[in-house]
C-alpha cells in the first residue's frame, strides 16, 4: 500500500484508509471484524471512526466483571464503532500495526475535548490516539480555545496529532494561523467529503491545503452509494437497507435533477468501458494528487476490493479529466 506523510509530522497514512461509520449501525460486530481483518491484510491501516459512529447491531461479546465473565447485550450501545474497534484491537493484538483516527462531537469547547479524548480513549482501548479531529466547526466556541485543549492533549501524550473535519478552506486557513500566532498544535490533516458530484474542496481547501502541508483525507467517494447507480429520484423506493434508508438525511445531500443526470452520463461511460461505476467514481477520487488518503466504508469485503482495484488500476489522465468534466446538458 502506498504511504504519504501526515502533514508535516513524522506520522505516515496509507493512500486508503477504512471508514467504520457503519460499525455497530449497519454491520454487526462479527461483521465488521471480517472487514478489518480484510483491511489490515490489504495495508488499508488508516482506521476512521469518531464518538458519534455506531448504535445498533452490535453482537454479544464476554466481558470480565468482578473476576467471572458475564454476557451483555450490547445490540443498542452507543459509540458502537469505537468499542467494536476496540475489542477487535485487543483480540488481534495489532494495534501498532493501524493507525487510530477518531472525532469529538459537536461541542469544540476545552471541556468537551478533554471528555471526548478521555471517553473514546477508554473506548478503543488505547493509549494514545493517532490523529483526533474537530467533527465540525463550532461557531460559539473561538477557535483558539479549542486549539489550547488540543494541544494540551497533544502534550501530555493522549494524541498525537490533531485535524479537523467539515471545514471550509477559510476555517482551516483560520485555524492555521491561529496556531502559529499562539504556538498552538496545528492541524495536520483535514477530512471532508470529495467525489464526482461533491467536488467543493477543489474550490478553497485543496489551495490551503499544498499552500501549509496539510494531508486532505476524503470520504464518501462513492458518495454514499449514489454513484453505483441504484437510486431514483423517487425517495419513496430507496434500496432497503441502503445507506440512504438507513441515513435518509442523504438525500438531500444528492438528491438533485443535476446529480442525477451526472450519475446518468457516469453509468453511460461504464457501459462505454465495460467498466463498474463503482470502479470509476472511486479511480477518479484515488488518482486526485490533491488526496492523501482516501476513506471507504465496507458492509461487504467487496466493497474493500472495489477501493483496492481502483488503486491499483489507476486512471488514464484523458479519462479522469473527461470524467470531470462531466456535466448535465
Amino acid at each position: 500500500m502506498q504511504q504519504r506523510r501526515l502533514g508535516r509530522t513524522e506520522l505516515s497514512i496509507p493512500a486508503l484508509g477504512l471508514g467504520c461509520t457503519t460499525f455497530g449501525r449497519e454491520i454487526d460486530e462479527q461483521t465488521s471484524f471480517k472487514i478489518m481483518d480484510h483491511a489490515l491484510e490489504h495495508g488499508l491501516t488508516l482506521f476512521d471512526t469518531a464518538e458519534s459512529y455506531g448504535g445498533g447491531n452490535a453482537r454479544q461479546y464476554r466481558r470480565e466483571s468482578q473476576g467471572s465473565d458475564q454476557e451483555r447485550e450490547l445490540s443498542n450501545e452507543m459509540h458502537s464503532s469505537e468499542l467494536i474497534i476496540g475489542r477487535w484491537l485487543r483480540e488481534r493484538k495489532c494495534r501498532d500495526q493501524v493507525i487510530v483516527c477518531t472525532k469529538v462531537g459537536p461541542g469544540n469547547d476545552p471541556q468537551n475535548i478533554a471528555r471526548a479524548v478521555r471517553d473514546s480513549s477508554d473506548r478503543l482501548g488505547v493509549e494514545t490516539i493517532d490523529l483526533f479531529m474537530l467533527h465540525v466547526w463550532d461557531e460559539v466556541v473561538p477557535i483558539d480555545e479549542s486549539l489550547d485543549a488540543l494541544t494540551q492533549q497533544v502534550r501530555a501524550g493522549r494524541v498525537r496529532a490533531v485535524g479537523c473535519s467539515n471545514f471550509t478552506g477559510q476555517q482551516l486557513a483560520t485555524s492555521l494561523k491561529c496556531s502559529e500566532q499562539h504556538g498552538f498544535t496545528r492541524f495536520e490533516a483535514i477530512e471532508n467529503i470529495y467525489n464526482l458530484v461533491n467536488t467543493a474542496a477543489e474550490q478553497d481547501v485543496f489551495s490551503v491545503c499544498a499552500q501549509h502541508e496539510v494531508s486532505f483525507v476524503s470520504y464518501s467517494p462513492l458518495g454514499a452509494g449514489f454513484l453505483t447507480g441504484k437510486y431514483t429520484p423517487d425517495r419513496n423506493q430507496l434500496p432497503q437497507g441502503s445507506r440512504f434508508d438507513v441515513m435518509p438525511g442523504h438525500c438531500e445531500i444528492y438528491f438533485s435533477s443535476h446529480s442525477f443526470r451526472m450519475v446518468e452520463q457516469l453509468r453511460q461511460k461504464s457501459e462505454e468501458m465495460g467498466q463498474p461505476m463503482a470502479l470509476l467514481a472511486a479511480a477518479w477520487v484515488t488518482s486526485c494528487p490533491h488526496v492523501s488518503c482516501v476513506l471507504f466504508g465496507a458492509r461487504r469485503l467487496a466493497h474493500l476490493d472495489n477501493a483496492i482495484s481502483a488503486l491499483k488500476q489507476g486512471i488514464d489522465p484523458r479519462l479522469r479529466q473527461e470524467l470531470q468534466k462531466l456535466r448535465p446538458v
